[in-house]
């Protein structure tokens, strides 16, 4: 007879052992929630990614992934890197910022593998049953899962925030065909009428307290559009070249966020604020070969000029950088040669001194606030 109370005692200690911050457990009912994921679908939140339609309710109905399935386990590892000069690189217009889950190694693998471990742990103890490790492997809303199992609540920016550990972690989740004890809910949402993020946000993704349009989204334009990001939106970018994480910085939470302590989460020398014009200079096979590993090789080596180029745009003037872009000009791609046209007219306008406008003003405002929030070694 399985004492599955003391199962799932073990199974928080195993996933503490394999580096998880926390695990919890909860069961596999997301009904609540499939009214306002069909909304943002209708809504076209979802921009080009179809794959988010084609599979439609399937996101929250986990035991469609698994017959069969009982429970959710759900686990989560901080990410936050120890000096991560937020403030420095975003308030330094030359330098690329890239979002501070992307510097190491990519995480997909690490948690798959560490979940996939916990799952054979709980196998040892309790002798055949079926499991399935996800980590954005599969459709799954993985924030509502990890809210029922304790492990925090969805913010207005529609992140998970934990009290203890602010935002600054990775989900990964286990299904199985156990039935054990859940664990309650976090506590109620406590966002409070804190809209910071709303505001922070330099393209306006969040329009409205936990809805987020990844059209505006940059994460989205930087990441998952494999097309022209809509002109209007480009200045707003700044210098971020690889996601964005102005609404999690500016979150009073993220005072108690903590600092990774996995090796394959440290920053690489290469990606952590690089010259703007250095990365300009990077032919495909530098590209493949400095991103070997980490997540930012997904986007393409096209995607990652094309983000550069918007960059450079929006770099503080100089005659270096229209005549970087003029020289790579007849090597482009049609896509990445319409941006970089951009961002020599943006440079131009530069030259005739033209204020930085909102976009400047908000990222100053964000530099404030990253100085005096977040943990002092992050």
């Amino acid at each position: 007879m399985i004492d599955y109370q003391q199962l799932a005692d073990d199974i928080k200690g195993w996933g503490q052992e394999l580096g998880f911050q926390q695990v919890g457990i909860t069961d596999t009912d997301l009904t609540s929630h499939e009214a306002a994921l069909q909304a943002w679908l209708d809504a076209g939140h979802h921009g080009d990614m179809d794959y988010m339609a084609r599979y439609g309710m399937l996101r929250a109905r986990p035991t469609e992934l698994l017959p069969g399935t009982l429970r959710v386990i759900s686990a989560r590892m901080d990410y936050l890197p120890p000096k991560a000069r937020f403030g420095e690189i975003l308030g330094d217009g030359n330098k690329g910022y890239v979002s501070r889950y992307a510097l190491g190694r990519d995480y997909h693998k690490l948690l798959r593998n560490r979940l996939k471990k916990l799952g054979e742990r709980i196998q040892q103890a309790c002798g055949d049953y079926q499991f399935r490790p996800f980590v954005d492997s599969a459709p799954v809303l993985e924030r509502p899962l990890a809210a029922k199992a304790g492990l925090g609540w969805v913010g207005k920016h529609s992140l998970l925030i934990n009290p203890q550990g602010g935002s600054f972690f990775f989900l990964g989740e286990l299904l199985v065909d156990l039935p054990l004890p859940k664990d309650p809910p976090a506590d109620a949402d406590k966002c409070g009428k804190c809209v910071a993020c709303m505001t922070i946000c330099p393209t306006q993704a969040i329009v409205e307290p936990y809805v987020v349009d990844a059209r505006r989204c940059i994460s989205y334009l930087t990441i998952e559009l494999k097309g022209a990001i809509p002109e209007p939106l480009r200045p707003l970018i700044g210098n971020r070249i690889y996601g964005c994480d102005d609404c999690q910085l500016i979150c009073p939470w993220n005072r108690f966020a903590h600092l990774s302590v996995e090796p394959d989460f440290a920053p690489r020398s290469a990606l952590h604020g690089p010259q703007l014009l250095d990365l300009w200079q990077w032919d495909e096979a530098r590209f493949l070969k400095i991103t070997e590993g980490s997540p930012i090789r997904r986007i393409g080596f096209e995607s990652w000029q094309r983000n550069i180029a918007v960059a450079l745009g929006n770099a503080p003037h100089s005659q270096a950088v229209i005549e970087a872009l003029e020289h790579k000009l007849p090597q482009l791609s049609p896509l990445v040669a319409e941006h970089a046209q951009w961002a020599l007219g943006q440079q131009r306008q530069k030259a005739q001194g033209q204020p930085a406008g909102k976009s400047g003003q908000q990222k100053a405002r964000l530099v404030r606030a990253v100085q005096k929030g977040l943990p002092d070694s992050a």
